[in-house]
């Protein structure tokens, strides 16, 4: 990475915890650009060389975060694990998953993750039948994340996760079982 990409990546977190601030006193919807760059520090200008507006600066954080809480899941662990360590990542930064966590571009992120996991452990991309209920149970998961975001003090991360878990379709929670990342 050249010095120039690590000023920048500075720079987008640095607009992004001040984004954070922004919403925790605002929300998101009355969080203007002009609040985020006094917030943070730096001119208007800044801001629109890193990005379009708040949604951009918005969604690339989103998509960090969510990187990040599927890194917690990490290797080796059970679906089970791997889904505690990422709500209690997602608990975490809270504020900033309730502002974003809202678009069907993220299905593909989440669904990426499960592929590539099934990828590592046989080697070989998942076929329709795998496919298409892992499709479906992502889209659902992200709606169930996004209700606990909103309600967090209802259900702890191991009980999210449990859910979760208990609520995979059959073909694929057979072939974790085969796969033995399922507690």
């Amino acid at each position: 990475m050249s010095t120039k990409e690590t000023s920048a990546d500075k720079t987008k977190y640095r607009l992004a915890e001040a984004a954070k601030k922004c919403m925790a006193s605002s929300g998101t919807d009355a969080m203007t650009v002009t609040q985020i760059v006094q917030t943070c520090g730096v001119t208007r200008q800044t801001f629109y060389r890193n990005f379009q507006d708040k949604y951009d600066l918005i969604n690339w954080y989103f998509d960090k975060l969510l990187l990040e809480s599927f890194a917690q899941m990490g290797d080796g662990l059970t679906v089970y694990e791997g889904l505690t360590r990422k709500f209690e990542f997602i608990q975490k930064e809270r504020v900033f998953f309730a502002g974003a966590f809202r678009s069907d571009d993220h299905n593909s992120l989440i669904l990426d993750f499960y592929t590539q996991l099934i990828g590592r452990k046989t080697g070989r991309q998942p076929e329709e039948n795998i496919l298409f209920p892992l499709r479906l149970y992502c889209r659902g998961s992200i709606d169930m994340t996004v209700e606990w975001i909103f309600a967090p003090k209802e259900r702890t991360p191991e009980q999210m996760a449990a859910l979760l878990v208990s609520a995979l379709p059959m073909p694929v929670t057979e072939l974790f079982q085969q796969l033995g990342v399922l507690r």
